[in-house]
């Protein structure tokens, strides 16, 4: 299989196998009008195995959507077909409209115009809370 580099784009690396479909539909990235590659399941010395997804087009990224599905994600930017910056993702401390709270009772489930927005309480754990409720985030 031949999957031509990149000359001006985004390569998203060390995605968990398996997660890369979730990360696409999170993104949006089936609205753009550009090359979008998925690769999944390739082998990998540091992961075992690992998703790669590449965008043969520059543009901006919620970087904390993509930490938050999975933090050891590496994304690089590449220029007239050099990587020019290589970033380190990291759980964001906070999430707003990337999840929902499940609480029936929460102000926002009810006021439908009150953004969602979780915090980090628990790194090591990965744990969310609503800010308005506390309601735990299901894990990812």
């Amino acid at each position: 299989m031949v999957i031509d580099a990149i000359r001006n784009g985004i390569v998203i690396d060390h995605i968990a196998a398996g997660k890369a479909m979730e990360l696409y539909q999170i993104l949006g990235l089936g609205k753009l009008d550009c090359t979008v590659a998925i690769l999944k399941n390739v082998p990998s010395r540091k992961l075992g195995r690992k998703d790669i997804i590449k965008v043969d087009s520059n543009l901006d990224l919620d970087w904390d959507i993509i930490g938050y599905v999975d933090p050891n994600i590496t994304v690089n930017i590449i220029v007239d077909g050099v990587r020019v910056e290589k970033r380190q993702l990291k759980l964001p401390e906070r999430l707003t409209n990337v999840i929902r709270c499940k609480n029936p009772r929460c102000i926002s489930s009810v006021e439908q115009e009150l953004p969602q927005v979780f915090k980090l309480t628990d790194r090591e754990n990965r744990v969310y809370r609503c800010l308005y409720c506390e309601a735990k985030a299901e894990n990812r």
